[in-house]
């Protein structure tokens, strides 16, 4: 009998995140992460991975026509940044002295909130 177990993936970004694009068209750009999809692992960056999408007129917005919009990109694509330095680091976690798991940089040892 196979089990199957509904634990979420542990992601090392979060929503409300600042993150730095590692490749693609956006290489080098900072942004804030709008929202994550777990199941897909991919996140959506405010202001990155600009796409232009065709709306057919609607009730709603009559006029249609094109608008741009973010696009999701892959979280392997994207690095946290320190809020302390400025600059892209690797996280790790530890246990705090409550006994909660926190994240913390790699780069510089500090804590980062979220």
């Amino acid at each position: 009998m196979e089990r199957k177990f509904n634990k979420q993936p542990k992601l090392h970004i979060r929503r409300d995140d600042v993150v730095k694009v590692l490749s693609g068209d956006d290489k080098g750009k900072t942004g804030k992460i709008l929202s994550v999809d777990l199941e897909k692992r991919r996140a959506i960056v405010e202001g990155l991975n600009m796409v232009t999408k065709h709306v057919k007129p609607t009730a709603s917005n009559p006029q249609g026509g094109i608008e741009k919009k973010e696009a999701p990109i892959h979280i392997s694509n994207l690095m946290l940044v320190d809020p302390k330095t400025g600059e892209a680091t690797k996280t790790g976690r530890k246990r705090n002295e409550q006994g909660k798991l926190v994240r913390y940089s790699k780069k510089t040892g500090e804590v980062i909130n979220g």
